[in-house]
């Protein structure tokens, strides 16, 4: 069974930092793509950061300079860094693990406020 299970979202102000983190369960890192995504009152549902198979890493244009994606593939987990958080970065941010061989899983989502 596969499991994307997130954490560490919270308040914080303008300025600051948090680590998302993103526990698999049922498929492996190293040989699964992950990413993170973000959706915001209102708006689609938006891809931050991928994290590849041999360890390819994209980002979504605008928060490149801001957010990191990492994986710990001991503890089977991807992060994703945020720092210089912006209220515009307020969103439920979501991990996904689109192309397993079992299919396109998501997590629940963790909520990252942003307060000016």
């Amino acid at each position: 069974q596969v499991r994307l299970v997130e954490s560490g979202g919270g308040l914080v102000q303008a300025g600051g930092s948090l680590r998302l983190s993103c526990a698999a369960s049922g498929i492996s890192l190293g040989i699964n793509v992950f990413a993170w995504h973000r959706q915001a009152p209102g708006k689609q549902r938006e891809l931050v950061a991928t994290l590849g198979r041999g360890g390819t890493i994209t980002y979504a244009d605008s928060l490149k300079d801001r957010f990191t994606i990492s994986g710990d593939r001991a503890k089977n987990t991807v992060y994703l860094q945020m720092n210089s958080l912006q209220p515009d970065d307020t969103a439920v941010y979501y991990c996904n693990a689109p192309n397993t061989k079992w299919g396109n899983f998501w997590g629940q989502g963790t909520q990252v406020t942003v307060s000016s």
